[in-house]
């Protein structure tokens, strides 16, 4: 009967530390639960470093008070050495009696009995569990080692679990910090650049044509009044605004991004607003990133007199075409460093599934063509 119960109770046990993930809670819902399990006054979980060092020490049974009382955790001498270096379960009915007593430090509780267990990950040791003073018995017995030895193993699982999770975790900010580089580049950077360009002149226009100056100081005014709207959708993650179609918010970007007089830009968009779903908001948003990254380039860096936007829905995808009669480059030249440029776009449209061809020699324009295979209609869905 005491078997049935005692394992139903390290099932219970590890299912609840199975459920998190957080390493902090982890570590502590397991000496808690442990403590619970077999029924000692306190419990311990000594996690050690590559060189078998205690490196954090979580304990249960003991208060705050009476840890701060204590001073700093043990350093992994004694018996608690011993199960670090041999990896070895121990189980002592009174501490003081073992050769390999190491002693207390002052204020520390008095201890006798003493059951210590390993925890491997894959054959290698990461900590230990440590329970003193059986409640209601003289010493730890047979079943109570085996009852924590299961525990051990299911525990090593669990913080491996909690340790990829943190690490996915720091990845997954990392990638969030590459994404928010990349927006701000493509989109709020570049049309505070041009709007930059429009305000240029305006110095020498106040003498020598003074309409012309006003007029590039209101649409200026106008451009940061949509970068801030930018800024707002950046932040909330939304995409275009509801009742804003891509074609539409393509061409009000291209217009933003070019002001030079002298290129000529043609704009085909047709045919793809009615897409019934099949294009995500998050897709959405990095075409028209896409845009505002490639026409930015186009102005500043092609030298081009004609440039060409195409969007077109071919069979079970989208396809964004933008075309320059500029000086051309070698894409196979490493960008300049500090430069996102391709390896922005080429980010982009990985995030959302599509291919990105660039096609361009010196002297002989570039183009740009993003393939996005479209999802499954709503009805189609159902």
């Amino acid at each position: 009967m005491r078997s049935d119960d005692a394992l139903y109770a390290l099932d219970a046990a590890t299912r609840a530390i199975a459920g998190e993930l957080d390493l902090d809670k982890v570590l502590e819902l397991m000496v808690d639960s442990l403590r619970d399990l077999v029924g000692a006054r306190y419990a311990a979980l000594g996690i050690v470093d590559d060189a078998g060092r205690i490196e954090r020490f979580i304990t249960s049974g003991i208060s705050p008070e009476q840890r701060a009382r204590i001073g700093d955790p043990p350093r992994g001498h004694g018996l608690l050495g011993t199960i670090i270096r041999e990896g070895v379960t121990l189980r002592i009915p009174d501490i003081a009696k073992h050769p390999d007593t190491y002693g207390f430090p002052p204020n520390h509780p008095p201890m006798h009995s003493f059951l210590g267990v390993p925890v491997l990950v894959s054959g290698e040791p990461i900590g230990n569990f440590y329970l003193t003073e059986k409640v209601g018995a003289t010493e730890f017995d047979e079943k109570d080692e085996e009852l924590v030895e299961m525990f051990a193993v299911h525990a090593g699982i669990a913080i491996q679990n909690a340790r990829l999770h943190q690490q996915v975790q720091r990845l997954a900010v990392v990638d969030e910090r590459l994404r928010i580089s990349r927006d701000l580049h493509d989109g709020i950077i570049q049309s505070l650049y041009s709007v930059g360009l429009t305000l240029e002149d305006v110095p020498e226009l106040m003498t020598e044509n003074p309409d012309e100056a006003v007029g590039r100081v209101d649409r200026a005014i106008d451009r940061l009044h949509m970068t801030i709207a930018d800024i707002r959708t950046f932040i909330t993650r939304l995409a275009l605004p509801p009742d804003t179609t891509l074609s539409t918010a393509i061409a009000e970007t291209v217009a933003q991004t070019v002001r030079d007089a002298s290129l000529g830009v043609e704009l085909d968009l047709g045919g793809v607003d009615a897409l019934d779903g099949r294009l995500s908001p998050e897709a959405a948003n990095e075409v028209l990133q896409i845009v505002k990254e490639a026409m930015s380039n186009v102005v500043r860096h092609s030298r081009a007199t004609q440039a060409g936007v195409t969007l077109a829905v071919e069979g079970d995808a989208i396809v964004l075409s933008i075309a320059d009669d500029g000086r051309g480059f070698d894409p196979a030249t490493s960008a300049v460093a500090g430069h996102f440029g391709l390896a922005n776009l080429r980010k982009r449209a990985d995030a959302v599934g599509a291919s990105l061809d660039v096609r361009s020699s010196p002297g002989a324009g570039t183009t740009i063509e993003l393939r996005l295979p479209l999802g499954e209609t709503e009805e189609v869905r159902r």
